[in-house]
């Protein structure tokens, strides 16, 4: 449900950004959709368009015609209303497990967002039930296989359709209840879908694009804690401050790369005298950090301003232009750009968990860790040779990191021919999608190590009179203090299992504040 204090979306055809929709599928932000007489009229004005075509027999792709390579199959006149009832039937057959409540909300608000630019033909009373199911959140329960990315998300927006007309399941408070009772018990009445109505609902991009929202939103996060966590195990491990100079990056302009430099020198900066000048080159894990994380950095303004434009344009087909008395036959709902995107996006990702394992195996090793106890553990006296620290916890960061690398085949280059060679040429972009996250799980498992190892190697250096609290800078002591609410030092070994998963899930509420 939505939040105290929230901001509010407002769904009026003018431009959103992926970290709207990101908070409105947490639960942060509440849903309004424009009421206004102009832009009732706009949307209104695609779908009486449409009737008069009707009325005068014009011949209308999905609405007096069968769908895709049935485009040549006509409609009798007495059957048009029921069509759109047979599209979203005949789609129903979506497999695996469905999208998170949080997921399925974004891909409604990108749904709302591309009816809301007026050119689907669609009535605005359309737009009010599926901004009352945001409202209200009553959220359709979306299978996550069954998608090529064209002709768009039909399989899985096939489920919106069914729940408008109230049909199939939704969540609500937390159960999965069928959309009748949850109608009933909110006195809501289901609309019946007009000619072009399931059309413009599932022939278009929304899955892929409310998963890539929260995707490039989640990745925003893990530059930064892979930046801090960097800076941690340069502390811990007694690193070369001077890696991170800001006229060293001067002589290599990437924008992003100089910004990740900058925020590590900033966190490390004591001086004009580095705090270790006894050792000219660290290893690359945490000399090319800037380098490794950089290329994330850069490419995530190029990854939004793809998410951003697919989220707010009409991407189904055909597109209604009313004000021109336009009927044009296209293929908006090819989700190339959101593929490409995400493919990209997941290679990036898995390189920063590369570089994360790399840091953490060098933390825990005593043979490069110049002086830290082995695998991290904090016992001492006899009890030091039964325990074993952070061994474990290393292994399963190297799998998770493995698991990542391995994620990041391109979803793009698989394209298949579906739908008797109608479909002869489609974007993968909800695979590449559902890829992405799952990546950015693994990441964010490998980010969780991360944090827990180098401030444990950097509490160690305090324990052990080698540096003091004060020596650090604010933000890393900071940094401490929100790592330990989660995580206690660890002296005697214990299961780490349910650490590990406070700190993903602290991770994924942004738990650690990380510059500005």
């Amino acid at each position: 449900m939505v939040q105290k204090n929230s901001q509010t979306v407002v769904f009026d055809g003018t431009p959103l950004t992926v970290i709207q929709v990101a908070a409105l599928a947490a639960g942060k932000a509440k849903v309004k959709l424009d009421t206004s007489d102009e832009f009732r009229a706009r949307i209104d004005r695609g779908a009486e368009f449409l009737e008069k075509l009707l009325r005068e027999d014009g011949v209308i792709y999905g609405v007096t015609t069968g769908y895709g390579d049935s485009c040549s199959v006509s409609v009798p006149p007495e059957l048009v209303y029921e069509l759109p009832r047979h599209l979203y039937t005949f789609h129903g057959c979506g497999m695996g497990e469905a999208f998170s409540l949080e997921e399925s909300r974004a891909i409604l608000a990108a749904r709302l967002a591309s009816l809301c630019q007026g050119y689907s033909g669609v009535r605005y009373r359309l737009l009010e039930q599926i901004s009352t199911l945001l409202i209200r959140d009553i959220i359709p329960i979306i299978p996550q296989e069954g998608s090529v990315g064209a002709s768009g998300d039909l399989t899985p927006l096939s489920y919106l359709a069914a729940v408008l007309e109230g049909h199939r399941e939704v969540w609500y408070r937390g159960e999965q209840l069928t959309t009748a009772e949850v109608y009933s018990a909110e006195g809501i009445e289901p609309i019946s879908l007009r000619p072009k109505e399931a059309l413009a609902i599932m022939n278009g991009t929304a899955a892929m694009t409310g998963i890539a929202c929260l995707a490039v939103t989640r990745a925003q996060y893990v530059v930064r804690l892979a930046t801090r966590i960097t800076s941690l195990c340069s502390v811990a491990v007694e690193g070369n401050d001077f890696h991170f100079d800001p006229m060293l990056f001067s002589v290599k302009p990437h924008p992003g790369q100089q910004q990740i430099a900058a925020w590590i020198h900033d966190d490390l900066h004591t001086g004009e005298v580095p705090r270790n000048s006894n050792r000219l080159q660290d290893r690359y894990s945490l000399r090319c950090a800037p380098h490794v994380i950089g290329v994330l950095q850069d490419m995530l303004p190029t990854t939004v301003a793809f998410v951003e434009r697919e989220l707010n344009s009409a991407n189904d087909n055909p597109i209604i232009d009313a004000e021109g008395e336009h009927v044009l036959h296209g293929g908006h709902f090819y989700g190339g750009h959101i593929a490409h995107a995400m493919d990209s996006l997941k290679a990036a990702l898995a390189n920063v968990a590369d570089l994360v394992d790399r840091q953490i195996a060098q933390t825990v090793d005593p043979k490069f860790n110049h002086g830290l106890p082995a695998n991290l553990s904090g016992a001492t006296g006899t009890q030091a040779a039964i325990n074993h620290g952070f061994k474990a916890v290393q292994i399963a960061a190297s799998a998770w990191t493995a698991e990542a690398l391995k994620g990041t085949l391109p979803a793009s280059i698989f394209s298949r021919s579906t739908e008797c060679h109608n479909q002869d040429k489609v974007s993968m972009g909800t695979i590449a999608a559902r890829d992405c996250t799952r990546v950015l799980e693994l990441v964010e498992q490998v980010l969780a190590a991360g944090i827990a190892i180098s401030c444990q190697g950097v509490a160690l250096r305090i324990r052990d009179g080698q540096l003091t609290l004060q020596d650090l800078q604010p933000a890393l002591q900071q940094d401490l203090e929100r790592t330990a609410q989660l995580l206690t030092f660890l002296t005697e070994d214990r299961p780490l299992e349910q650490d590990l998963r406070r700190l993903v899930e602290a991770i994924r509420e942004k738990h650690w504040v990380l510059y500005a």
